[in-house]
């Protein structure tokens, strides 16, 4: 089977359970992965802030990839490569989003802004990314320092009209894809999860056909595209799970562990 030099995750729906926990399981095999020599690292929709609870206990050196791979940061957090939504783009999404009635937030490299803090998954975000949001009233002044906006909604069925008439709002001057059910993501052009797995394998010198990568979400695609071996979780959809080489179990059952223990298996 193929040679793995490279292991790149998704976080949310992969790596963490539902409850945002990162298992023992998980753990241990990153640790394995380290231990042959396989390198490691993760990619999200997350903001940088939200990423940092995981560098230690991964012992992850690589550079990691936040807002879809749009901002690649060092271990220690500090930017390797950012990228920031034109201002008139971040003006158009959000004037789409507020005429839908999805609840909008806007991240900086290293805040989360809101106008809403009563919003329906406010109280989510910050169990998920470890932060509090800072409340404005206007989003005016940081149209030109947006890393990502993201609507917010419980209803799946709307957010995914949304993203469709998001695609066609922003054209190609923004990338706009749900990263859940209930979040639709608006990041900047021409970067995605793919993009990210081209420059770290680039950087740590490993042809993308041995590179292996995890998700669960159709923002996961990209990435899967790019590299010689992917694993789609048991949670993820079965548009996801078409588009992969491999179906792990869930995030729920430790379905990270077992498609890290396929590839320990593979010919090294």
């Amino acid at each position: 089977m193929t040679r793995i030099d490279l292991v790149v995750s998704d976080v949310d729906g992969t790596l963490l359970t539902n409850d945002k926990i990162l298992t023992d399981a998980a753990k241990a095999a990153v640790h394995r992965l380290h231990d042959a020599g396989i390198g490691f690292t993760i990619v999200s929709s997350r903001p940088t802030i939200g990423m940092d609870f995981l560098i230690a206990p991964l012992a992850i050196t690589l550079p990691i990839g936040a807002f879809n791979g749009s901002s690649i940061v060092d271990a220690t957090l500090n930017p390797v490569e950012q990228h920031l939504i034109p201002p008139a783009i971040v003006q158009r999404s959000i004037d789409l989003l507020h005429a839908r009635g999805v609840d909008i937030w806007l991240f900086t490299n290293d805040r989360w802004l809101t106008r809403n803090p009563q919003g329906e998954y406010v109280a989510h975000e910050q169990h998920t990314i470890k932060h509090d949001p800072t409340i404005v009233t206007d989003f005016a002044p940081y149209l030109g320092q947006a890393c990502k906006i993201v609507g917010a909604s419980p209803d799946a069925a709307l957010l995914k009209r949304c993203e469709a008439e998001m695609q066609q709002a922003v054209g190609d001057q923004a990338n706009a894809i749900r990263s859940q059910t209930y979040y639709l993501d608006i990041t900047p052009p021409g970067h995605d999860k793919g993009t990210f797995v081209e420059t770290i394998a680039k950087r740590v010198g490993v042809p993308l056909a041995h590179v292996a990568t995890i998700g669960d979400m159709q923002n996961d695609l990209a990435m899967f595209a790019k590299s010689g071996v992917s694993f789609a979780m048991g949670n993820a959809s079965d548009d996801v799970k078409a588009r992969a080489t491999h179906v792990t179990d869930s995030n729920e059952h430790d379905g990270f562990a077992r498609a890290v223990d396929v590839v320990l298996g593979f010919g090294r």
